[in-house]
């Protein structure tokens, strides 16, 4: 079954979501789109320890196939600090805090814009109803009964 892609945007408040429910810390998203040619945002999180990092990987996996988004590349080498999920338009690089601060990968695309995480997270805005148009009651026009001998007026 074909699926319609995944807005690369949507993609994005789903991994920040599953992210966030698995309790990744310093969750932040930048739009890389006018600053790189091989992915449209990053995501960077961090993670508590080496199993925690495995856990936020695992759970990102799972969203991005339940989406039908095809995984291009993982780096996962064991206890390095560093994993990184590479679903093509967006890049997902998870830290344990010391590698975080030695690498400062956000310092290397500082000229990208920085997309509010609390906005991803937000539930999806119910979509608003449109107030009832009421409708104009019909205006009966009377016709007044003349005199005999003088027209009628219409009011």
């Amino acid at each position: 079954m074909n699926t319609a892609p995944l807005p690369t945007l949507e993609l994005v408040k789903l991994c920040c979501r599953a992210l966030d429910e698995k309790k990744a810390e310093d969750l932040r998203v930048l739009d890389v789109r006018e600053q790189s040619s091989i992915t449209d945002y990053l995501v960077v999180a961090t993670g508590t320890s080496e199993t925690h990092l495995r856990a936020l990987r695992v759970e990102l996996e799972k969203v991005i196939d339940a989406t039908g988004t095809r995984i291009v590349g993982m780096e996962t080498a064991q206890e390095s600090g560093w994993l990184v999920v590479d679903a093509f338009d967006v890049m997902l690089h998870l830290f344990l805090p010391e590698s975080r601060r030695k690498y400062r990968l956000e310092n290397l695309w500082k000229d990208a814009v920085e997309v509010s995480v609390p906005g991803l997270l937000a539930p999806p805005a119910e979509p608003r109803k449109k107030p009832a148009v009421r409708k104009k009651a019909a205006v009966k026009k009377t016709v007044k009964k003349a005199a005999p001998g003088k027209r009628a007026k219409k009011s």
